[in-house]
């Protein structure tokens, strides 16, 4: 405690080193134990579910279906197999996201929902808060509908109130029994406010409609392997049990290879994530460690200063373990007060990323200060505090330097040897700035190419995103349903500033959730016996969507309304879809297509389109077949109308309140019970798909900014420390006419030199570790010429000038009082 207070005291009497380091070891500290605290609550924080380690994603490989092989989900008819016949589940159950609208309230609620099976919530093993799950009854076709509320919307809409267990509520028209709340949270699948359950009939069930996720919990003691066994068992009983869809033969599905790919539910819920989240903590380890080099330069700059009271110190005989005690306990002390100032920036960082950060980022609840994260603060900052405390220990504590101290006075040298541990530590600092700068210019051409893509479609802030549902109770005929969307789209085209307005089963980037997907025949090639077409992307579009999109027709014309409305057999193909069969754009027209069923009529195709990066930038254009909204003949419905559409309007005055007032207006002019919702313009979708990116390109351009601020003071404190310890030097050199411009060049020289060696160790060491960042870029290579010669340009840019304040300041040194005072 004695040696303790002693350290404190002396830490207050240097209040600007004290400052200095503390803000320095806050910065690092603070920004490895953010990153820390999102790594821990998406990648090692298990999930929110009772014995998480046990629940799987049911996933299916099928490597003879070209263009889906590789990851395909369930099937009604897989549900019923595996539940009925498997041998490792204990429970299993499929599920989709889904919306609903709610009535008989205040005003109509539209809310996100979640549908699933019997079995879909037991595996998650999450009791309701009030009442019970869906049982195997709530399942069958023609039970009582039935529905369970989370537990946000639950406090939202009815207050808490746990009566509301067996009231009715309309949903989507028809009236559903509430039967549970869920607990406080519960949070699956983006969070859904209700819960439905999916009712498969296995009397019309069939081979196929692969629309729906699995999830099942492993008995105790059933490993993956063993599972994985048991499902492709499994698959072989599921191909006997069940006739293919109309259309399609048996042979099909079995030269599919159809086999098994069940994955841990967790690697399911964090995705591709974790790549970027372990660069980003090794990253702001660096950042770290820079930090630490600083520090550790401030304290060989302060033992230096303390030479004479150690000299005194080992002469009255204090040995070499009680001066390297005292040294390590102030390192100490730093460290831990360092880190309590970077856990309270910690925290405000985390605040900001959780109610600000990209929705893209999965479990974004879950993460906070917890005493793990905890934990690693307080281990960091010891760590911290005994690597920067080591260097000055092992330099100015060892035993001969103890017994060295014991004859030295004020005339202590100097000399070259004095300065190579500072030197040294700044060239570290430039190598890992460096390092960092180049990951961070890499991020920065990553982002460019991936904005100069055409994603096929032009200025999306000006595309209106309005989703609708137009049920059956509300309108049964499908012509029926189509005049009301058209008179829709008529009101919404004479609202001011309207160019166009179409309507789609979904808009551009929207097809992730809810683009259909199917075999594709083209009439003019064959197919041998169970041999499968590959399967393609659908859309259904009316007339003007190209152009209010900004998607241009390569070849053929557009949709018209006579073509809806005599149901004529036309259809729409995308260019990389065109090649892919015919081998040129212009090649496709007056071609015939049609989907797998083969009821279905051949249809001809009228236009060419350009290729639409449905999936984002990042990921190739998925080939696609664009079908009229209401259509003869699609699969078993003999017309089909798009019930479940968006409205697209281009305008300037898009997402604007007032224009989203009008447009509202116009929808309900036309049918006052229809619900509006998911209201956004094309350019969220686009940023959305961007997030990943985007949210990876901040982080490494606030981290190689901090390294980069970091190195740069590192080398001024270098240099200036040099000026200090020169003065006599300098001013014989002024005395004996030496011109100011050369004592400038003779510091600014020293500094380059530093971050010369610093830049090229640093280089060596990108070119090795930028390979992990290998998935995170687009459109270059790790190796970039263009960021590796401006990286170094500007960062001895920054040096020289770093090196030349202090530089300047040498200059000013007045020859006859620096004699004087030596």
């Amino acid at each position: 405690m004695r040696s303790l207070k002693h350290v404190l005291r002396r830490l207050k009497h240097a209040p600007m080193f004290t400052a200095i380091a503390l803000v320095t070891l806050a910065v690092g500290i603070g920004a490895t134990t953010a990153i820390f605290s999102v790594v821990e609550g998406v990648l090692i924080k298990p999930l929110p579910y009772p014995h998480s380690e046990s629940l799987v994603g049911v996933w299916h490989t099928a490597p003879g279906l070209k263009g889906i092989g590789d990851e395909i989900n369930s099937s009604p008819s897989n549900y019923f197999t595996y539940r009925d016949e498997s041998r490792t589940f204990q429970d299993i159950g499929m599920y989709r996201d889904s919306g609903v609208t709610i009535t008989g309230l205040a005003e109509p609620d539209v809310v996100p929902a979640l549908a699933v099976t019997y079995g879909t919530l037991q595996a998650l093993g999450v009791q309701p808060q009030y009442g019970r799950w869906f049982s195997q009854a709530d399942d069958t076709p023609g039970s009582a509908p039935t529905i369970i509320l989370n537990h946000g919307y639950w406090q939202r809409r009815f207050g808490g109130d746990p009566s509301v267990v067996g009231r009715t509520l309309i949903v989507d028209t028809k009236p559903r029994t509430v039967i549970g709340v869920m607990p406080a949270g519960f949070d699956f699948r983006n969070n859904p406010d209700v819960i439905v359950p999916l009712q498969f009939d296995r009397k019309v069930t069939f081979l196929g409609e692969f629309a729906y996720n699995g999830i099942a919990r492993l008995k105790p003691g059933v490993t993956l392997q063993q599972a994985n066994a048991d499902l492709a068992r499994l698959i072989g009983i599921w191909l006997k049990a069940w006739p293919p869809p109309p259309g399609y033969s048996l042979g099909l599905f079995q030269n599919a290879g159809f086999g098994p790919k069940l994955q841990p539910f967790k690697q399911e819920v964090v995705g591709d994530v974790g790549t970027v989240l372990w660069v980003l903590m090794g990253i702001m380890g660096l950042v770290l460690l820079i930090a630490c080099a600083n520090i550790a330069n401030l304290l060989l700059v302060r033992a230096e200063s303390r030479q004479h009271e150690m000299a005194i110190r080992a002469a009255l005989g204090a040995g070499w373990r009680a001066i390297a005690r005292e040294m390590l306990l102030e390192s100490a002390v730093l460290g831990i007060l360092g880190g309590v100032l970077g856990l309270g920036l910690a925290y405000g960082a985390l605040r900001i990323l959780v109610t600000k950060g990209p929705q893209t980022l999965p479990q974004l609840s879950e993460i906070g200060i917890d005493p793990v994260v905890l934990g690693f603060a307080l281990l960091i900052s010891l760590l911290s505090g005994l690597l920067f405390g080591l260097i000055p220990v092992l330099k100015y504590a060892s035993p001969e330097v103890a017994t060295a101290l014991r004859g030295v006075g004020r005339s202590f040298s100097h000399g070259r040897e004095q300065h190579r541990a500072r030197n040294t530590l700044v060239v570290v600092q430039v190598g890992v700035a460096l390092l960092l700068l180049v990951g961070a210019g890499l991020m920065i051409r990553t982002f460019q190419a991936l904005r100069s893509v055409d994603p096929g479609f032009t200025r999306p802030e000006e595309v209106q995103l309005l989703r609708t549902m137009i049920y059956p109770a509300q309108v049964k005929d499908p012509e029926q349903v189509m005049r009301v969307q058209n008179q829709i789209l008529d009101k919404l085209a004479a609202i001011p500033g309207v160019t166009s307005a179409a309507l789609a089963s979904d808009a551009p980037l929207e097809g992730q959730a809810f683009s259909n997907s199917n075999t594709l025949y083209a009439e003019d090639k064959n197919y041998s016996a169970g041999q499968a077409p590959p399967v393609r992307q659908f859309r259904n579009i009316t007339p003007g969507f190209f152009n209010t999109t900004g998607t241009s027709l390569i070849a053929g014309r557009d949709f018209t309304w006579t073509d809806l409305y005599e149901e004529r057999h036309v259809a729409i193909v995308s260019e990389n879809l065109a090649r892919e069969m015919w081998g040129d754009a212009r090649a496709a027209l007056g071609k015939h297509i049609r989907q797998g069923y083969n009821n279905d009529p051949w249809r001809e195709v009228v236009g060419v389109s350009a290729d639409v990066y449905d999936k984002g930038v990042q990921a190739n254009a998925p080939a696609f077949a664009y079908w009229p909204a209401l259509i003869e003949k699609f699969g078993d419905d003999p017309v089909t109308a798009t019930r479940f559409a968006v409205f697209l309007v281009r305008t300037k005055r898009a997402a604007t309140e007032s224009f989203l007032t009008e447009a509202r207006q116009a929808i309900w002019s036309v049918n006052s019970n229809l619900p509006v919702f998911r209201v956004r313009t094309l350019k969220d979708l686009y940023d959305l798909s961007m997030a990943r990116t985007a949210f990876t390109l901040v982080m490494l351009a606030i981290a190689g900014g901090m390294a980069l601020l970091l190195g740069i003071v590192g080398i001024y404190g270098v240099i200036a420390y040099a000026v200090s310890q020169r003065t006599r030097e300098i001013g014989i050199r002024v005395a004996l006419g030496a011109q100011s411009s050369e004592v400038r060049r003779m510091f600014v020289r020293e500094g380059l030199l530093l971050s010369a060696i610093g830049s090229a160790l640093g280089m060596i060491a990108a070119a090795a570790l930028t390979r992990l960042m290998s998935s995170l870029l687009f459109g270059i290579t790790p190796l970039d010429p263009l960021t590796y010669a401006v990286v170094p340009v500007f960062l001895l840019a920054a040096a020289a000038l770093a090196s030349y304040v202090p530089a300047r300041r040498a200059t000013s040194v007045n020859p006859i009082e620096a004699l004087r005072a030596e």
